[in-house]
């Protein structure tokens, strides 16, 4: 376990992990799931996944570099999806690109959740056993994981997701994402703490309260710690997201409420 992430090496990782790699100069982060096999199942842009599609802006925000299918010679299906849809299968060394590995970390302790300064590297929220994981991600590789949105619904979410089960409810605000409240955390917290420039003449306290409340944004988007996710079967998941026609409120064998397609 880093300081800052977790850097492991290929024979380390075991199907079932989340993990990612820097892009950009460590400008960002790539996530998927690793399904065995030397094989990722990721979540991209869609739009970006059509050959000779990509510019140079797109790369800011997400991955535009990883190969497609055609330029892959060691592994037939890397670049599989299906249509209209941004889950990706590529092979480790695709997704990797030039870049190192590193494995994202769970059930951290709220301490060392803290102490991570970057974002999207760990969370306090528990994984699921490795067959559940794995099964998620492999029938969102079959059915996809609606539209890519770099706040709400992107690669890390993809990834928290297939790992936890954990469904954000409240859409209006950020998603699952530690890189994403992180983007959002750091102008807050200097927002919030400018005001505390007249009474702390100090760089070094400036600076200090800055980074706390920098760190406290982030921990309170956590997906561990939140209160309005809920545990949302792989199979119920476009209804709940409203990718499925007509869908009406039932209640299931334990009392609870429930969408089903009509």
């Amino acid at each position: 376990m880093g300081l800052l992430t977790h850097r492991v090496e290929r024979s380390e990782i075991k199907p079932g992990d989340h993990i990612y790699t820097y892009r950009a100069i460590f400008t960002y982060s790539h996530h998927g799931i690793f399904v065995g096999g030397s094989k990722v199942v990721h979540f991209r842009p869609e739009r970006n996944l059509n050959p000779g599609v990509g510019t140079s802006n797109d790369s800011a925000l997400y991955d535009s570099t990883l190969n497609l299918p055609s330029s892959c010679s060691i592994f037939p299906d890397c670049g599989f999806r299906q249509p209209n849809s941004g889950v990706v299968l590529s092979c480790l060394d695709c997704f990797l690109g030039k870049g190192s590995l590193y494995c994202f970390e769970y059930e951290v302790a709220p301490s060392v959740f803290l102490a991570k300064l970057r974002g999207g590297t760990c969370t306090t929220a528990a994984s699921d056993p490795p067959e559940t994981v794995i099964h998620r991600a492999m029938y969102l590789l079959q059915n996809g994981f609606g539209n890519y949105d770099v706040f709400q619904n992107n690669c890390e979410d993809f990834a928290l997701y297939c790992k936890t089960g954990l469904l954000i409810m409240d859409k209006g605000g950020v998603g699952g994402s530690g890189q994403a409240s992180s983007v959002i955390g750091a102008p807050l917290a200097a927002i919030l703490s400018s005001p505390l420039k007249l009474l702390m003449p100090s760089p070094v306290g400036v600076a200090t309260v800055t980074a706390g409340m920098y760190c406290m944004s982030r921990y309170a988007t956590d997906i561990g710690v939140r209160t309005d996710v809920i545990k949302v079967a792989v199979e119920d998941l476009a209804i709940n997201l409203g990718w499925a026609d007509h869908p009406e409120d039932v209640t299931d064998a334990n009392g609870a409420n429930r969408l089903i397609a009509g």
